[in-house]
């Protein structure tokens, strides 16, 4: 996949398509946005980056450099606004080959099937209308804003 019209990531990033909730935030080389799939957990966020770049390994070093504290910030903000007990943070990258980290809030109530790495297998009534996913991933970017964003 290449950048452009070929990687849903570029088009996104673009505005030729959409998140829930828009593109919520920008800093350091990286977006920030709602997950573009039905979601089974309140919150969950994506950092995009900003430059097509397939993984970690094709990151810049200021972007590399920029990365975990972007991170933190959004993770941060998720426990604050959302009270989340724990963020998790993954980047697999088999399918859509542009960089992007999954910040996945975890709650007290989250079922045991849903935590870890099977958060991504979300049975359809476990679903999110997508109007609490707006709410939550604009409660986060004003979360971000409130503490200097």
């Amino acid at each position: 996949m290449i950048a452009g019209k070929d990687c849903p990531a570029c088009e996104l990033l673009a505005g030729r398509r959409s998140a829930v909730g828009g593109i919520l935030w920008r800093c350091g080389g990286f977006a920030l946005h709602a997950l573009t799939d039905p979601t089974p957990l309140r919150g969950w966020l994506v950092l995009t980056s900003e430059r097509h770049a397939r993984a970690w390994y094709d990151l810049e070093p200021a972007e590399l450099s920029a990365l975990g504290g972007v991170a933190a910030r959004v993770m941060a903000a998720q426990r604050a606004a959302l009270q989340a007990e724990h963020v998790y943070a993954f980047a697999i990258g088999d399918l859509l080959h542009h960089f992007h980290l999954h910040l996945v809030p975890r709650y007290a109530d989250t079922p045991e099937r849903l935590r870890g790495r099977r958060c991504f297998e979300g049975l359809p009534g476990d679903m999110f209308p997508a109007d609490e996913v707006a709410r939550c991933a604009h409660a986060v970017a004003d979360e971000i804003l409130r503490n200097g964003g």
